[in-house]
C-alpha cells in the first residue's frame, strides 16, 4: 500500500511542473500577442482627438519654450551696454543697440529711449505698458495647455463609459453572460482613460513648467526696466 502510494505520488510531482509550464505558456500566448499598436486601435475612435490633444500639447511646449529662452537672452551683458552708452550720452547708439537686440527687455528700453524729454513718470508707465504686452506675448497659448491638462482625462474616461455601456448591450442582446467577455472588452475600452491621462499629465506638467519659466522672465525684465530707470536717474 505504501508503495503505491509512493508512485501516486512521485506521479503528481513529475506532473506539476508540466501543468505550470502548460499554464504560463497559455498566459503567454493570451497577453503576448497584444502589442501596444493594437491597445491603441481597440481603444476607438476617441483615441484620435486625444492624439491630436497630444500633438497640440507637445507642440506648444516646444514652441513657447524656444520663444522663451529665445526671449531671455542675456540682460546683463545688454544693461551693461546700454548703461555705457547712456554714460556718453550716446542716446542714438543706444536705440541702435536696442534694435539689433531682439528681445523683450530690448524692446521696452527702446520703449523708453522714445520718451526722453518726458518726466520719469511717464517714461516708467511706457517701459511697464511695454513690458506687460510683452509678458502677454509670452504666456501666448500657454493657458491652452491647462485646457487640455482637464479634458484630456475626462475625454479618455468618456471613451471607456462608452465601451462599458457597448459591453452591456452586447450581453443584453445576445444573453452571453461570461467574465472572459467582460473583462475582454472592459481592459481594451480602458485604453482610453489610460491615454487620456497621460495626455493630461504632459499637458499639466508643460503648462506648470512653462508658467515658471515665464515668472523667471518677468522677475529679469523687471530687475532690468528698474535699472533702466536708474541709469536714466543717473544721467
Amino acid at each position: 500500500m505504501s508503495i503505491l502510494l509512493l508512485q501516486v505520488t512521485n506521479a503528481a510531482v513529475s506532473a506539476a511542473p508540466d501543468s505550470v509550464n502548460a499554464a504560463v505558456n497559455a498566459a503567454n500566448q493570451a497577453g503576448g500577442g497584444l502589442s501596444l499598436i493594437d491597445l491603441i486601435l481597440k481603444g476607438g475612435w476617441i483615441m484620435l482627438p486625444l492624439f491630436i490633444l497630444l500633438f497640440v500639447s507637445v507642440y506648444i511646449i516646444l514652441e513657447r519654450y524656444l520663444t522663451i529662452r529665445k526671449a531671455g537672452g542675456q540682460p546683463e551683458s545688454f544693461m551693461n551696454g546700454i548703461r555705457a552708452l547712456m554714460v556718453k550720452s550716446d542716446v542714438q547708439g543706444a536705440k541702435l543697440l536696442c534694435a539689433q537686440n531682439p528681445s523683450p527687455l530690448a524692446r521696452m528700453v527702446e520703449k523708453g529711449l522714445r520718451r526722453l524729454g518726458l518726466p520719469l513718470t511717464e517714461i516708467e508707465a511706457s517701459v511697464e505698458n511695454v513690458g506687460k504686452i510683452e509678458i502677454a506675448r509670452l504666456e501666448k497659448n500657454i493657458n491652452i495647455l491647462g485646457i487640455i491638462a482637464g479634458i484630456a482625462p475626462m475625454l479618455g474616461f468618456v471613451g471607456t463609459i462608452i465601451g462599458v455601456i457597448k459591453i452591456f448591450y452586447a450581453i443584453n442582446a445576445t444573453g452571453d453572460f461570461g467574465i472572459a467577455q467582460i473583462a475582454g472588452g472592459l481592459y481594451t475600452k480602458m485604453v482610453t482613460s489610460a491615454a487620456g491621462l497621460i495626455v493630461g499629465i504632459i499637458a499639466h506638467a508643460g503648462y506648470h513648467w512653462l508658467s515658471i519659466l515665464v515668472e523667471r522672465m518677468v522677475f529679469r525684465m523687471e530687475n532690468s526696466a528698474i535699472e533702466f530707470m536708474d541709469i536714466l536717474q543717473d544721467n
